[in-house]
């Protein structure tokens, strides 16, 4: 095996390698069971007199029903946008509507806000 053959082909084994750690985005939600849930299996919601790109939850609505929070540095993707918040946050949007997680709901695949406040909270779906 000769030097430069030897050297390609560490090459492509370093590439191999080191491919899955770069930064290609993930969306930052998944589904399951025909819905949308964060990371971690919650539900997430969507809210009626949200305007589209815009959340009118804030302050102790956000404290009940807590944004699915971005970073500064996340870029939109697909049907996932990026809105910013009144607080000048960054939050997760899919199709323009912001999403949420709920406080009562306890473990992975609670729904306990699905019609909330008169049908406003609505489960996020695909």
């Amino acid at each position: 095996m000769t030097h430069s053959t030897f050297s390609w082909k560490a090459l492509l084994v370093t590439a191999a390698l080191t491919l899955p750690t770069l930064a290609f985005a993930a969306d930052p939600a998944m589904t399951k069971d025909g819905m949308l849930v964060d990371h971690k299996g919650m539900t997430l919601y969507t809210f009626a007199k949200d305007a589209d790109g815009k959340s009118m939850c804030n302050d102790k609505c956000a404290a009940n029903w807590p944004p699915l929070m971005a970073e500064s540095t996340d870029k939109p993707m697909g049907k996932w946008t990026v809105i910013t918040r009144d607080d000048q946050k960054s939050q997760w949007a899919y199709s323009g509507k912001p999403l949420y997680t709920f406080v009562m709901d306890k473990k992975a695949g609670d729904m306990t806000g699905e019609g909330k406040m008169d049908g406003a909270w609505k489960v996020a779906k695909p």
